[in-house]
């Protein structure tokens, strides 16, 4: 499987909210990146940050020949016995600090990583909150960014929650990264089924099961997230993290699920220190898809020689056809479209769009002038500046993982009759296509 991360080894770091039973979740309540008190008077932390940090590290294993190819570190407090990561950041996102606190878990994390002589033999992961971005980085921290560029393989993990609440800022943040070397994890996927049809946009190198699919009884909801996932590695060849392995149950299940590593008490508790040695040759991650952005969907196709012009008439057939081939209650596919205007905004386009937000998925709609006023049950409603050169396209994507269908046009704007406007356009079910256009649309939702 291309892109299989069973010969390298790897340290990861893991910062998240979510606060579960300790021994089931001792990475969710203990994965606050080392810190020192190091900030500025004007990006504060909380008090509960400053407080002295230990890390311990658990192993995560291959599940075929149990050997350690990964340590993730986990952090802990001795001063502070209650204190835990949710209450940390919830604090720092009372105070506007997020963005300092992150980084200074980041490069701490990084500067650890550089202490016990990790290499580029071994990658190390970073967990990021969903709207941090790279350009925001502390000066102090230029150093050590330069020295992980030559002695690291860095891995930012980012939360398959984070994707529903802030799908801009984890674009741009897969985008910075993926510009200055980083590869991407995708963590807790299973936890939320409206964000699965979202692997294709993120495009991970790394899929972290959550351990919900794992402990528990494989019920119709944990199959569909399952079945996205294999759909996902079958095309792209990520890689597959099963987490909260703590009995042999647990293992046969996560073996079962098509997991190529795993972690958990069964497989080896978190120490003070790596337990066994580090692995060597290190496989560079891969992924099949090069991951890019564009400002706009037409923007991708305009060049490649695919365009064709007709009426409008025409392109409202295919807008319809895209429509229906997305009414799927099993596995419903995200649903972007650009309407340019919200005079085209029709009665018959509100009922067929609540329609389609039933399903449960992201739906969404882009256009000038559109506001509350035109709401939409489970729509989201997506006003665009005059400027926006999205305003004068006409774009549907359906995005899931058994749909793939896009049409995208631009309006040439030389004719002022509306029914006999043309446009040049694109139809495609190429899928790599489709989940470009659809990471350009996304960018315009509110971070």
């Amino acid at each position: 499987m291309p892109g299989r991360l069973i010969t390298a080894t790897t340290v990861s770091l893991s910062h998240t909210s979510a606060v579960k039973d300790d021994r089931s979740s001792m990475k969710r309540e203990e994965c606050m990146r080392n810190m020192k008190h190091d900030w500025d008077a004007d990006r504060q932390v909380p008090v509960t940050a400053r407080s002295h940090i230990s890390t311990v590290f658990q192993p995560i294993r291959d599940l075929q020949s149990l050997s350690v190819v990964a340590y993730e570190a986990l952090s802990r407090w001795p001063e502070e016995k209650s204190a835990n990561p949710g209450t940390i950041f919830a604090r720092a996102a009372d105070d506007g600090t997020v963005d300092a606190l992150d980084w200074r878990c980041r490069l701490t994390a990084i500067k650890n990583a550089l202490q016990l002589g990790l290499t580029r033999d071994v990658f190390l992961f970073l967990n990021g909150e969903a709207a941090v971005r790279f350009d925001r980085s502390p000066p102090w921290g230029a150093e050590l960014l330069a020295a992980s560029d030559k002695k690291l393989q860095i891995v930012l993990e980012l939360t398959e929650r984070s994707l529903l609440r802030r799908p801009a800022g984890i674009l741009r943040q897969v985008a910075e990264a993926r510009d200055r070397g980083w590869l991407i994890a995708l963590d807790d996927v299973g936890v939320d089924e409206d964000s699965l049809s979202l692997l294709d946009i993120v495009a991970p190198d790394v899929i972290k099961l959550d351990m919900t699919l794992i402990q528990n009884s494989l019920e119709s909801a944990s199959a569909r997230a399952l079945a996205a996932v294999k759909a996902h590695v079958e095309r792209f060849g990520s890689s597959v993290v099963a987490e909260g392995i703590e009995t042999d149950e647990h293992l046969e299940r996560a073996i079962a699920l098509g997991a190529d590593l795993g972690q958990g008490w069964l497989l080896g508790r978190p120490q003070p220190g790596f337990t066994e040695a580090f692995g060597k040759g290190a496989h560079v991650l891969s992924n099949s898809i090069q991951f890019e952005v564009p400002k706009t969907p037409f923007e991708m196709v305009a060049d490649t020689g695919l365009a064709r012009c007709a009426r409008k008439e025409f392109l409202l057939a295919f807008s319809h056809h895209i429509e229906a081939q997305a009414v799927n209650d099993a596995d419903p596919p995200i649903v972007l479209t650009a309407m340019q205007d919200a005079k085209n905004l029709t009665l018959g386009t509100r009922q067929r769009y609540k329609s389609l937000a039933s399903a449960g998925s992201i739906v969404a709609i882009f256009g000038q002038g559109i506001d509350a006023s035109h709401e939409i049950p489970g729509v989201r409603l997506v006003p665009l500046e005059s400027n926006d050169a999205l305003r004068l396209e006409w774009t549907v994507v359906a995005l899931g993982a058994q749909t793939a269908a896009a049409l995208i046009g631009r309006d040439k704007g030389d004719c002022t009759s509306d029914l006999d406007r043309r446009f040049d356009f694109v139809i495609t079910y190429d899928r790599q296509l489709v989940a470009k256009a659809a990471r350009s649309i996304f960018l315009r939702l509110a971070i």
